[in-house]
């Protein structure tokens, strides 16, 4: 098909998880497909990322993390309504479950973050060019107030907006993977307004909800970027953000964030993601599209009083 003007940025999550998850990034970015990543400043191999990514000049942006492992901020180190009694952060769903009860408190969710935002410019030397959140937690309700505000002080304009329409049709999903993303798209549209307030900025649509792990291919990616076009403008450039998680498998007990690394982590799902990446397919169907691939810093995105369609 023919695309309007398209930009797209590609970004990595969980840079810093382990050393094999690093090597598959960084893989990645030299061939050319990966132009951005989001580190986890808590991740057992966090240090040796920041490494990579001034050694090959790598666009780094924050992974903020709210929900695996141990908390970077010292304040955290004890009781905390962020934390299990063994001090570790309460997981991917636990997390959500406490922000729905109510038994979150802000205050702290704000100090971890910016706690983070400290260790980043520690690690790098500088700020991040843009900070999203691990297992999208910085869209839930309130979370993403706190988030915004964090960014707006910490000067970080650019965020993810994990956004991604027609999830519901996506057949090849599994039914927990597909409601999970309608979830995460919920939430995401309730985020808008905090985000836009704070004068926070993000690309004009973003894919990457529906192609996540095994349910990656070049012909998905390629029908989520024209699902994601189809309710944009075509009167100027557009911008699309694809998340993706590409690495080499993990194999314990080194990776994670303080805990181990997960069972994702360690599957072959985390392989797969980097052999499409990486194989000619993907690159040359963008290419023949007309698509230019770039990093999130690049773009001249949207304004916050555009919102979203």
């Amino acid at each position: 098909m023919s695309w309007p003007r398209v930009r797209l940025v590609v970004t990595a999550d969980d840079f810093g998880y382990c050393p094999r998850r690093n090597e598959g990034i960084v893989e990645a970015f030299l061939a050319g497909t990966v132009t951005s990543v989001s580190l986890l400043v808590n991740g057992a191999a966090a240090e040796s990322a920041a490494e990579l990514a001034r050694r090959h000049c790598i666009p780094t942006g924050l992974h903020a993390n709210l929900s695996e492992g141990r908390p970077v901020g010292p304040a955290l180190h004890g009781t905390s309504s962020l934390l299990s009694p063994e001090g570790f952060f309460l997981g991917k769903m636990g997390f959500r479950e406490a922000v729905e009860a109510g038994r979150v408190a802000l205050s702290q969710v704000r100090e971890e973050l910016e706690a983070q935002l400290s260790r980043f410019k520690e690690l790098l030397g500088r700020p991040p060019t843009h900070v999203d959140g691990h297992q999208h937690v910085h869209v839930l309700p309130g979370v993403c107030q706190v988030f915004a505000e964090a960014l707006q002080a910490g000067g970080v304009r650019f965020t993810r907006l994990p956004l991604e329409g027609g999830v519901d049709g996506c057949t090849w999903l599994e039914a927990p993977a597909r409601a999970f993303a309608c979830t995460v798209e919920r939430d995401a549209r309730a985020a808008v307004g905090p985000f836009s307030r704070h004068g926070l900025r993000w690309t004009d649509a973003f894919v990457g909800l529906s192609t996540c792990g095994r349910y990656m291919t070049a012909h998905r990616v390629l029908g989520a970027v024209t699902r994601a076009l189809e309710d944009n403008p075509t009167g100027h450039t557009l911008t699309v953000e694809l998340m993706t998680h590409p690495g080499y498998p993990s194999v314990p007990p080194a990776g994670g964030c303080g805990e181990g690394p997960d069972a994702f982590s360690c599957s072959w799902e985390r392989l797969h993601e980097l052999r499409v990446l990486t194989a000619p397919t993907l690159r040359t169907r963008l290419a023949q599209d007309g698509v230019q691939l770039c990093a999130l810093e690049d773009l001249e995105s949207k304004r916050p009083e555009e919102g979203v369609s």
